[in-house]
């Protein structure tokens, strides 16, 4: 028995040891990303990175958020009203990188006279909110009081997309200068897909 109780704590020294070298090894190969603005629309912009959203630069802003593996990778910095935002860049081992950007106003961008508003009420409220699949903010944007999303009366399609959680769509019918409101909770994506082998 006294053998046994020795052999423990050696194998959770063994296993901490193992998994500080498999961390080492991983930031040995991965590459960090990190933005910077100080304008208040550009903090509150989305981010793409090989196509897929993985956020909005505010909650981007340290190297521990984004880590990419070595090579070639789109970065689309997108916001309501401005123009997108593109960037290649060359990811190299063990290095951090500083994305400094500015976004120029698009000037086909159009407003309309008599807006409905549209709060939103979505947890987790860091999620991304697209309006008839364009990118509108992030959902803490427009709940609370004072904030919401102006919108043109009529038919919209809005969307609430966070990593880590299932996609939520639905259609809202706006009037114009009136208030309707969209209450949501994202649900945790499955780690299994149904039909996939375990």
């Amino acid at each position: 028995m006294k053998n046994g109780r020795r052999l423990l704590p050696a194998l959770g020294i063994a296993m901490l040891l193992s998994l500080a070298i498999v961390t080492a090894a991983q930031n040995d190969v991965m590459g960090a990303l990190k933005f910077r603005t100080t304008n208040k629309s550009e903090k509150s912009a989305g981010v793409w990175i090989d196509g897929k959203y993985v956020g909005y630069v505010s909650e981007l802003r340290g190297y521990d958020k984004v880590s990419l593996l070595p090579g070639m990778h789109d970065i689309v910095v997108r916001q309501a009203g401005y123009l997108d935002y593109e960037q290649k860049i060359n990811v190299q081992p063990a290095t951090k990188i500083t994305i400094r950007f500015a976004l120029k106003k698009d000037p086909r961008a159009e407003y309309a006279k008599n807006p409905a508003e549209l709060k939103l009420n979505v947890t987790p409220p860091e999620a991304g909110v697209f309006l008839d699949g364009a990118f509108a903010g992030y959902g803490q944007e427009f709940q609370g009081v004072g904030r919401a999303m102006l919108v043109r009366p009529g038919m919209h399609q809005i969307k609430f997309v966070l990593p880590g959680f299932e996609d939520y769509e639905t259609q809202v019918n706006l009037v114009a200068k009136k208030k309707s409101e969209v209450k949501v909770s994202l649900v945790p994506a499955s780690r299994v897909q149904p039909g996939a082998a375990q």
